[in-house]
């Protein structure tokens, strides 16, 4: 079957679990967290991943000028957070179909990389092949992943992380390294979780050592939050306020969520991602706009809805209280009201809409704009929602 169909299909049997009028609960006034019905999750959950499996051949919702050939690329960030996303959704709710969409891309691409050996951007997708090898048993699968990040601790970059210098073509010279916050989501994750699952301990020993060198460069001390790179360090707003771009923040909590997610319990630095986690969250809950979502510029007032950014913070708020470092009791209002604003921005047809166009700064945002990143986060906060629901709902019964 090749992967065209099988996306297909994937799609068609997603949506005949999803009764369409579901879709207006969310919507609606509710109850915090703990009364949100799994099912209902659940429900928004596999009408989002179902339209965008339904897309993945054409991609004409997105402007010409605005990343489609990125878009398209099937081995690039853009895909890769959507497919980290639909494979977390996947477990949370053992899909087959949706597991399948994943494993099935990943033989179309040979479990393997875009043209860029050192590009934070591009080891993205290699987490997606992981969580294949690991699923199927097939340590073949890492076979490319390994040979990749094997190139790296042979010959480890150690250029500067300033983002200007950069060559008359082509990408910022300290890109071959994590020097922005994006990266943090894309890279570390991928070398933890492939040192999980090799039990090679090189790949989490640079992916400590290169995280903690970002985070002295990028991470505020005072805000506890991330700028995007070097060139926002000493940039400010026409309102004089420091510039912490929302969605690239997202991805360094997020990215921090996932890191953890895969660190051994006795890790020498796990304290330390911890503490970082819980400044980001406690910063992060008291920037929330009052519709529920997050601004695109965090210290500026909420002027649009913004879905990635939303959905990575509601990600990572839920996966802290569900894995035990965040109070339920300080932040299941904020979980339920990101949920509720993620869950409205969803069209009757399962698009999600309010998702800020690629870029590297806060910028507008329309209803229409939508992104695979967008979707990836979604489903990200739909699995640890549904995972927080699911155990209020059994404390309620017993």
């Amino acid at each position: 079957m090749s992967l065209k169909t099988l996306l297909k299909a994937a799609a068609t049997a997603v949506a005949l679990c999803v009764a369409a009028p579901a879709l207006a609960a969310p919507r609606a006034a509710a109850p915090a967290v703990v009364g949100v019905p799994v099912a209902s999750v659940d429900t928004v959950g596999r009408q989002v991943a179902a339209w965008q499996l339904r897309h993945m051949d054409k991609f004409d919702y997105v402007p010409v000028n605005q990343f489609r050939k990125d878009t398209a690329a099937p081995r690039n960030w853009i895909q890769a957070a959507f497919y980290i996303g639909l494979y977390t959704f996947a477990d949370a709710v053992q899909d087959p179909y949706l597991a399948s969409a994943v494993i099935q891309h990943g033989e179309a691409e040979g479990w393997g990389f875009d043209g860029r050996p050192r590009h934070a951007d591009a080891d993205a997708i290699g987490a997606a092949w992981v969580w294949a090898a690991a699923r199927t048993r097939d340590p073949a699968k890492l076979t490319p992943i390994r040979a990749r990040f094997d190139a790296v601790l042979a010959n480890p970059s150690t250029v500067s992380l300033d983002f200007e210098p950069k060559p008359e073509k082509g990408d910022p010279y300290c890109q071959a390294r994590w020097c922005w916050s994006d990266a943090i989501f894309m890279a570390p994750p991928t070398w933890v979780a492939l040192s999980k699952v090799s039990g090679d301990k090189r790949y989490l020993e640079h992916a400590d050592r290169e995280f903690w060198a970002t985070t002295d460069y990028l991470y505020d001390k005072t805000d506890h939050l991330y700028f995007r790179d070097s060139r926002f360090i000493r940039q400010r707003s026409d309102a004089g306020q420091k510039i912490f771009w929302g969605r690239g923040n997202g991805w360094a909590f997020a990215g921090i969520a996932r890191i953890l997610q895969d660190l051994p319990a006795n890790h020498p630095s796990r304290k330390k991602y911890e503490a970082i986690f819980k400044q980001m969250a406690e910063r992060i809950a008291a920037l929330q706009g009052e519709s529920g979502y997050w601004p695109v510029s965090l210290l500026e007032p909420q002027k649009t809805p913004e879905t990635s950014g939303t959905g990575f913070f509601v990600y990572g708020l839920a996966w802290g209280v569900n894995h035990g470092l965040l109070p339920r009791a300080r932040y299941d209002r904020v979980i339920d009201k990101g949920w509720k604003a993620l869950a409205a921005a969803v069209e009757p047809d399962g698009r999600l809409g309010w998702v800020q166009r690629v870029g590297a700064a806060p910028d507008k945002v329309g209803r229409d704009d939508t992104q695979l990143y967008g979707v990836g986060a979604f489903l990200l906060a739909a699995s640890e929602v549904r995972a927080l629901a699911q155990a209020s709902q059994g404390q309620a019964t017993r």
